[in-house]
């Protein structure tokens, strides 16, 4: 691989994870998805990144659940959902065209039910279910 292509896949995995963190404690702005996308390209232009992320004890579990069984684990939904809802909250203030409003709302009541509706991960994964 070239060390230009590398650096753009670092690139993209540092910026990802950024978002990540920022994502942590700003309603719709997703963490679990910038952090799979970090983990991503990381394991494309640092590999050592990517099992950093893996093992971080905070973004790792949810991460590995993910890339193994497909899984969301019971309080990374509780707290997806939470989120939504607030920012369903924040869209039905802030958002003045009807159809715009409406649409969002259902869009992220839809992005809801399917989180919902994700396996939670088994405890032979070592995760342990909360």
């Amino acid at each position: 691989m070239s060390s230009l292509k590398r650096l753009v896949f670092i690139a993209i995995a540092w910026v990802s994870f950024a978002l990540g963190v920022i994502g942590m404690f700003l309603p719709l702005m997703p963490t679990t998805c910038f952090m799979l996308l970090a983990v991503w390209a990381a394991s494309k232009g640092s590999p050592r990144f990517a099992t950093w992320i893996r093992e971080h004890p905070r973004f790792g579990p949810a991460v590995v659940a993910w890339e193994c069984e497909r899984a969301i684990p019971r309080h990374a939904k509780w707290l997806a959902v939470s989120m939504l809802a607030l920012s369903v909250v924040v869209l039905g203030v802030t958002v003045g065209l009807w159809w715009l409003k409406l649409s969002l709302m259902a869009g992220l009541a839809l992005l809801a039910w399917w989180i919902v509706t994700r396996p939670e991960p088994s405890v032979a994964n070592g995760m342990i279910r909360r």
